[in-house]
């Protein structure tokens, strides 16, 4: 008896390891079947595996499949054992994120909207006709008259912010700038999208701040990511979400008391929950977005506004610690307006510098926060032959493509010293001025970022008022040269944003 059992197991795992065996060949014949170059994948984890054992940031990976496969239109990648095609000829990439859009309109989705509403309803993940619709509802929230509203808001958050940090004896010693920076994020976006004032430097431990933490850790969030993605059946049985069920019920429930109180009372406020509330019932409206609906909005805009945004103000402050003549430079330029508008810089004022937006452009070129974008095929469509004696590959629908971010602005046929922090680069008459198709931190074709133009704006308006008033500068922790987290799949440093704060003398 007790042989049969171990017979009977030994024979199963032979089984599901032949099955295993069986379609990652078959996959493998993708590649080899086009001549199409890749790198032989690990079992399970695919090319991916010094990733999730933590020896190489994702970026860093990609970029060195990018450059050694440099004569190549496309490579072949393993994600786990899904095969992956990574764009690497430009127009290439524009023909399928532009010109054939209708081909690859999706991201890769691995939620389940019973299982995870808040980001299953959300604009990142929807699809096709439900994601045109809900785009076409919220672009108007993030248009130039709307962020001039906005500005308002933003500028409020930004100066309470700057006046804090500038009078803090511990920030003048040392101060971990990311941690800082999720602090004023936060009260932007509780004021913007959820119409809540909250002062999260005054009031550290307030609600919003503690939930919208716990939800966008990035470590915890890379770690739970990996599992559903692969692993989804385990994480039900266990009951783990990438959301929890606490944090869930705390942004829904906001936003139902919100919108019953504003409805209730007659209140308006210039921001998104009410572009969202107004469009109810709206006559020629295709789509009328449940509460429910709403959160997850409201929700995504608040993830990635709340992490994502506050590392690249991390990132700038930290180019302009170690770089002190671009600072004095920028602070230059901050003074003239402040002279020019009697110190009250208007919404105008700050989108006109050209400096303060070259440096920002900079650091969003050199320091995207994601390592690549991706598009799943709906309609079949040929990709032409990646090498001159190799096939033509057909793309089926299912199938996954991706565009290597940080290769693309790492590249010096691109980007002359991409390894420089060097925002002249991108001034009108810099190298960098015609370079739109290259230039990919926010996406590229319709499916770009909706919200790029509030999270340039929330950064420009912070950075303009912490060096009105203070200089940045490296300290005994300061990451220099900076070392990239493995740890995380977004981009940030490996053991935080560390300097201190000095009060200018003017």
């Amino acid at each position: 008896m007790f042989l049969n059992l171990w017979t009977l197991i030994f024979t199963t795992f032979a089984g599901v390891l032949a099955l295993y065996f069986y379609y990652s060949l078959k996959k493998l014949n993708i590649f080899q079947n086009h001549g199409i170059p890749y790198k032989s994948p690990m079992p399970i984890f695919g090319n991916q595996t010094p990733v999730i054992f933590r020896k190489i940031y994702m970026g860093h990976l990609i970029e060195k499949l990018y450059n050694e496969n440099s004569k190549a239109k496309y490579f072949g990648l393993f994600d786990f054992m899904n095969p992956v095609i990574v764009l690497r000829d430009m127009e290439l990439i524009k023909t399928v994120t532009v010109k054939n859009f209708e081909n690859f309109p999706n991201h890769k989705i691995f939620f389940d909207e019973s299982w995870e509403p808040l980001f299953s309803k959300n604009l990142f993940a929807l699809q096709n006709e439900k994601w045109h619709n809900v785009r076409t509802l919220l672009s108007p929230a993030f248009t130039s008259s709307k962020m001039k509203i906005m500005y308002k808001l933003i500028s409020e958050c930004a100066i309470n912010f700057a006046e804090f940090l500038s009078n803090d004896k511990k920030a003048r010693e040392m101060i971990e700038m990311k941690s800082a920076f999720t602090r004023y994020t936060n009260d932007v976006i509780a004021t913007c999208a959820f119409g809540i004032s909250v002062d999260s430097m005054k009031n550290p431990n307030n609600e919003f701040y503690l939930m919208g933490k716990e939800a966008t850790d990035p470590v915890k969030v890379a770690l739970k990511f990996f599992f559903l993605r692969s692993f989804p059946i385990i994480m039900k049985f266990f009951n783990i979400r990438l959301i929890s069920n606490a944090i869930d019920r705390f942004f829904t429930e906001i936003i139902r008391s919100t919108i019953k109180t504003r409805d209730n009372n007659g209140i308006t406020r210039p921001d998104m929950l009410q572009l969202m509330m107004d469009s109810r019932g709206k006559e020629g409206n295709k789509i009328d977005l449940t509460p429910e609906e709403m959160t997850a909005q409201a929700f995504i805009f608040f993830f990635a506004g709340f992490d994502p945004v506050s590392t690249n103000m991390s990132f700038a402050a930290h180019e302009l610690a170690v770089n002190p003549n671009i600072q004095s430079r920028l602070q230059e330029e901050i003074d003239s307006v402040l002279r020019a508008t009697n110190g009250e810089p208007t919404y105008e004022a700050i989108n006109g510098m050209e400096y303060l937006d070259a440096v920002l452009n900079e650091t969003l070129r050199k320091h995207p926060i994601v390592p690549f974008l991706d598009r799943v095929c709906n309609k079949r469509f040929e990709l032409p032959a990646t090498l001159p004696d190799a096939k033509p590959i057909t793309m089926e629908p299912g199938m996954t493509i991706w565009i290597p971010v940080s290769a693309i602005h790492s590249n010096p046929d691109y980007y002359d010293e991409p390894e420089k922090f060097n925002p002249d680069r991108f001034l009108s008459n810099g190298t960098a001025n015609n370079k739109s198709m290259t230039f990919l931190t926010f996406g590229i074709g319709p499916r770009q970022c909706i919200g790029n133009r509030f999270a340039i704006l929330e950064t420009k308006v912070v950075l303009f008022h912490l060096l009105a008033k203070c200089n940045f500068k490296v300290c005994s922790k300061t990451n220099e040269p900076l070392i990239l987290s493995k740890k995380t799949f977004a981009r940030n440093s490996e053991g935080g944003f560390w300097m201190k704060i000095e009060k200018r003398n003017k």
